[in-house]
């Protein structure tokens, strides 16, 4: 005998995408049993014909062997998608959730293909409408394809007519073997079968999609199911029935096969058999600390509530064991029909028992730390700590390593990444040290511990300092179990100046410049003393000394001053542009609007400094006792041989100093323009201060003698401005003439044009 290829071949298996219950927080199996899982659509449209011939329902059955292409949509992708049931509804009534049917999305939007060109089982029975693949060879070489006709029977030339219906397909070939036999001899023959036959069944009951199906002769319960789309929501998923010929062959439970891939109640559907989907059994929501909430269909009318948690993955670690609520419904009791049962997760109330239209909720563990103290803010490893009796401060924090954060060191190592060595300034340098490390506040931090009576935070401060260095009693207090202590920086609350690391940089003529760190009171002439004294070309008058704080002042109240001008410029604007006469006037007041602007423009593009002078002696070494501040800028520089003239002079240039000259002197030699405002000039200190010009205006234009007369100094400068209103005074004085004159003119004739107008 021939052994048959297709008889002996395995099952096939189901695809993961079928047994995964995504989103059902069931366990795929591995593997779905033989019969079961089909990879294609097996099933067309219900059938609108009943009375088609066997194998084809208007030409869209599909079935083993060569199918034919679908021509028409199939059911799967026109499936609607599950309409709430009344316990649906009623479930996020009482509790605010729409929770979905345990089990149902297994039919949701999923496509599978008919079981085509897969191997054909053993126990397959033919029947008409199977093709058979008979190829002979021998005393008789041909290859035929034998259909089984209504009666079950095939043909053969040469041999006749016989009976195959009923004949399994391991039995095949020996069936043929035998009836060829009776013709010819020395012969060999292989038999396989090609296109299977389609059968009608029926889906009826809950079903989302009822009605007649044409499907695949190998198909089963559960392919079946998966092809009319399954249970609707009033629909159960745990008796589902198998009637052939008015007997139930086999009761289906879907939890079984969605849990672990059990097909106890699966058969192989014959032509006829009709597929029962009951209305639902008694159904149970569950929802709370477990990763499946849904509802749950239950097998018997009671079951227990260990039973009911085993279908949404057993209970999680992280629900308390110590409490769960249970609401059941009580229609005996017709004013109040609604109870609450409080009930423990031990082993009796696990035995406990759950009933149609209870609401079982499940709560977390609670957040508590029965043994832990917190330590968090300015530490190396802000965490959770066992907590012990007996443990104070000291105990959380064992020594002061406990308290350089981590990234310091990350801090650290990046400085001299990529380091070429040639941009190490002292502004980087005072920055890389104060910034590197987070400096902590000693004399400050706090310990938050609740209250359990008044259910209250209670803040309790104390020393750091005391209580790691000096192990303190008063500071090193005694910690409970959920205290969190604090650690803060200077930063997070700022502390006084003589109590944090400070730094100052002096540079230019001094012997040893550099960046130095002071102490809490230290004066100008200390750090002097610390950077070895004056160089030998030093000009201590000329010393420019910047501090951050009162560069922060300056430009604070600069943006004010800027802010003022502006508004006083748009106000006299829009008053010039209002009181202009003619046409002439116009373009003069546009001119003189646009240099107004220009100035402002000039005057928001300063920043301030933050120089102070030191108002020194020109002939003093001797630095005022000013006390230094953390970023002070200290520059020394070597004694010049010049003074400066510019502004509105022939020759804006720098002239060699010459000691006893004035002011008057290096502005004769830079020659003064006719443009120039003497009036306005100032002489700019080279220790910062200025001194102006402060005579009263004339109209010869004199300056003031004894600023004119006053000496100047190594590396001071002149300046002189140019004349903002050029015009002389006889001709102010005769444009204002003019301008009264009209006025009075045209309120003269407005005053008698209102006399006429009374009369």
């Amino acid at each position: 005998m021939v052994t048959m290829p297709l008889a002996q071949a395995q099952m096939v298996v189901a695809p993961a995408a079928l047994t995964s219950g995504a989103g059902m927080g069931m366990q795929a199996p591995s593997a779905a049993p033989a019969m079961l899982m089909p990879t294609a659509p097996m099933l067309t449209a219900p059938a609108a014909n009943p009375a088609a011939p066997t194998g084809q329902a208007d030409g869209k059955a599909i079935s083993g062997g060569d199918p034919a292409p679908p021509t028409a949509p199939t059911l799967m992708a026109d499936r609607a998608a599950l309409v709430p049931n009344q316990f649906q509804r009623f479930v996020q009534g009482a509790t605010g959730r729409d929770l979905p049917l345990y089990g149902y999305n297994l039919f949701d939007g999923n496509r599978y293909n008919a079981l085509a060109n897969v191997p054909v089982p053993a126990n397959y029975v033919l029947g008409p409408g199977d093709d058979i693949d008979l190829k002979i060879w021998g005393s008789v070489d041909t290859a035929l394809r034998l259909t089984v006709d209504r009666n079950g029977q095939i043909s053969i030339p040469k041999v006749g007519t016989f009976t195959v219906a009923g004949t399994r397909a391991d039995q095949l070939e020996s069936v043929l073997r035998a009836q060829m036999a009776r013709v010819f001899t020395n012969f060999q023959l292989n038999a396989t079968l090609g296109r299977l036959r389609s059968i009608q069944v029926y889906v009826v009951g809950q079903a989302r999609q009822p009605g007649a199906y044409n499907v695949s002769g190998l198909s089963t319960l559960i392919s079946a199911l998966f092809e009319s789309g399954g249970p609707s929501a009033t629909g159960s998923m745990r008796n589902i029935q198998l009637v052939r010929a008015g007997q139930t062959l086999s009761t289906l439970d879907l939890y079984n096969f969605i849990h672990s891939g059990q097909t106890t109640g699966d058969m192989r559907l014959m032509p006829g058999d009709v597929i029962v989907i009951p209305p639902a059994g008694p159904r149970v929501a569950l929802l709370g600390a477990l990763d499946t909430p849904a509802i749950y269909e239950l097998r018997q009318p009671q079951e227990s509530l260990e039973a009911l948690l085993s279908y949404s993955g057993g209970l999680k670690i992280i629900a308390t064991p110590h409490k769960a609520l249970v609401e059941r419904i009580n229609p005996a009791n017709g004013q109040a029909p609604r109870s609450v049962q409080e009930r423990s997760l031990d082993t009796a109330g696990l035995q406990s028992t759950v009933r149609d239209g209870d609401i079982v909720t499940l709560f977390p563990i609670s957040p508590q730390f029965s043994n832990a103290v917190t330590l968090r803010g300015n530490v190396a490893a802000p965490l959770r700590y066992s907590f012990v009796p007996g443990m104070r401060v000291s105990d959380l924090i064992p020594e002061p390593q406990a308290l350089i954060q981590s990234d310091y060191y990350t801090r650290k190592n990046i400085i001299v990444q990529y380091e070429s060595g040639k941009a190490v300034a002292g502004d980087r340098v005072i920055n890389d040290v104060k910034n590197l490390l987070e400096e902590i506040n000693w004399d400050y931090a706090a310990i938050e511990r609740l209250d359990p009576v008044q259910v209250k935070t209670v803040l309790i401060p104390f020393n750091l300092g005391q209580a790691l260095q000096n192990k303190d009693s008063a500071n090193n207090l005694q910690l409970q179990a959920g205290d969190v202590v604090t650690v803060f920086g200077v930063r997070d609350l700022p502390v006084p100046m003589e109590k944090r690391n400070q730094f100052v940089r002096i540079a230019g003529e001094v012997k040893v410049p550099g960046v130095y760190q002071i102490t809490p009171g230290e004066t100008l002439p200390q750090l002097l003393a610390k950077a070895g004294g004056y160089s030998a070309n030093a000009f201590p008058y000329g010393t420019n000394f910047t501090r951050e704080s009162t560069r922060r002042e300056q430009q604070t109240n600069l943006d004010k001053a800027i802010r003022k001008l502006e508004q006083d410029i748009n106000g006299q604007v829009a008053t010039q542009l209002q009181n202009v006469s003619d046409t002439e006037k116009g373009s003069g007041v546009q001119a003189q609007i646009a240099g107004q602007r220009i100035l402002l423009s000039r005057l928001q593009s300063m920043k301030a400094s933050g120089r102070i002078a030191l108002e020194m002696s020109p002939d003093s070494s001797e630095l005022p006792p000013l006390s230094l501040e953390d970023g002070d800028s200290i520059v020394v520089p070597h004694r010049p041989s010049f003074v400066g003239v510019y502004g509105a002079v022939q020759s804006e240039t720098s002239f060699i100093f010459r000691p006893g000259q004035s002011v008057s002197h290096y502005i004769d030699k830079a020659g003064l323009t006719r443009e120039a405002d003497l009036e306005a000039a100032i002489v700019i200190r080279a220790d910062g201060t200025v001194q102006s010009n402060q005579a009263s205006r004339s109209i010869w234009g004199m300056g003031n003698s004894s600023f004119m007369a006053s000496s100047l100094n190594p590396g001071d400068t002149v300046f002189v401005p140019e004349v903002l209103d050029r015009r002389s005074a006889y001709t102010q004085f005769i444009q204002g003439a003019k301008e009264w004159t009209t006025l009075l003119y045209q309120f003269g004739l407005g005053a008698a044009a209102l006399k006429t107008i009374r009369q």
